[in-house]
């Protein structure tokens, strides 16, 4: 039964030995073009006023310094790609591509990577000294940069593992709400279906509050290292 269950977000869609469901996570790019012909309607001031937002917010976090109005670009790129990729699962027979750490982890893990490298070769100094928290005991100093140690080696994980499993949570619930109808009496029905609405409703929350998590996160960690 589980391994049924969860075969839903197998990839099953091939072509050459080639897995094609993995091509859906980039149709978002095809869409760039697309978005210099779009006449400025209500639709496309909404995101503009969103992604404004995000710049603003972005650039806070990351000290409002002369750098920081290019790296809140890449933050709105993977919250955009990332958000993109949590509605697109959404939709019926489309795989749900951030459900598989392949992928959560390939953006984390090289962010990760890479704020590390540029912390620890320009900002030695302020490496060590953000091992330990002012004030702390001499007795505790060891422990403490231990335990930052762990934290930072584990934030990769905990960025992709986070964005996983809560994909994982709201498909699996909505699967197995669905697998039930056809065993309830017709008039339990209509209430599942309105289940089922409420719950779509709450998965595109999450869809998006994830994401925020996500840039957030990784804007937070970016900003630890400058």
């Amino acid at each position: 039964m589980m391994s049924n269950l969860f075969s839903i977000f197998d990839p099953s869609t091939n072509l050459l030995n080639l897995p094609l469901n993995w091509i859906s996570t980039f149709i978002g790019i095809l869409f760039i073009p697309y978005s210099f012909w779009l006449i400025p309607n209500r639709q496309f001031f909404i995101w503009n006023f969103i992604l404004n937002k995000l710049h603003n917010e972005f650039k806070t976090l990351l000290g409002n310094n002369k750098n920081s109005n290019g790296s809140t670009f890449i933050f709105i790129s993977m919250f955009s790609f990332i958000m993109f990729n949590n509605f697109l699962g959404l939709f019926p027979y489309i795989f749900t591509s951030t459900s598989h750490l392949t992928l959560t982890l390939s953006i984390s893990l090289p962010l990760w990577l890479s704020f590390m490298l540029y912390g620890w070769i320009n900002n030695t100094q302020h490496m060590f000294i953000h091992m330990i928290p002012q004030e702390t005991p001499s007795i505790l100093m060891p422990f403490m940069v231990l335990i930052e140690t762990i934290s930072n080696i584990i934030r990769p994980g905990t960025l992709a593992v986070r964005l996983t499993a809560n994909m994982i949570a709201g498909h699996l619930l909505m699967t197995l709400l669905s697998g039930t109808g056809p065993n309830l009496p017709y008039y339990f029905i209509m209430i599942l279906i309105l289940i089922q609405i409420l719950l779509l409703i709450l998965e595109s929350a999450v869809a998006v509050i994830q994401s925020y998590v996500i840039a957030i996160l990784s804007t937070l960690y970016s900003s630890e290292v400058n």
